[in-house]
């Protein structure tokens, strides 16, 4: 069974929000977990964890720590340490992390590529 467990977050757990009548369009850069409920598209780069809430619409090329999704993606994914994909998601490009979990029912167009973890030295 392939069960997404994002260990029930919070919004408390996120140091910024961009809300659901918020628009972007550009380059995201954020250290710290950011949470997108409403309209992305450009690139994000992060060094924290991403979470791309049910509502939300997502059209970049991603780069960070970690990444939820529980909306709709349209770009590729690159996470260092994991990518989850909650039955809600929906996901259009290639995913490249050490762990990958796509939970039963998502949707997902692309390739998936494992890579080896990194630890600290």
């Amino acid at each position: 069974m392939t069960d997404v467990h994002n260990d029930a977050l919070e919004l408390e757990d996120f140091d910024t929000i961009l809300s659901p009548d918020i628009e972007f369009s550009g380059t995201l850069r954020f250290e710290k977990p950011f949470l997108i409920q409403g309209k992305v598209s450009g690139e994000i780069q992060a060094s924290s964890l991403l979470m791309i809430d049910e509502m939300a619409v997502v059209e970049a090329n991603i780069r960070a720590s970690k990444v939820i999704i529980l909306g709709t993606v349209k770009g590729n994914v690159t996470a260092g340490e994991k990518v989850e994909v909650a039955i809600t998601g929906k996901l259009t490009g290639n995913v490249t992390a050490p762990e990958i979990t796509m939970e039963t029912g998502c949707h997902f167009t692309g390739r998936c590529i494992m890579t080896e973890k990194k630890y600290p030295e």
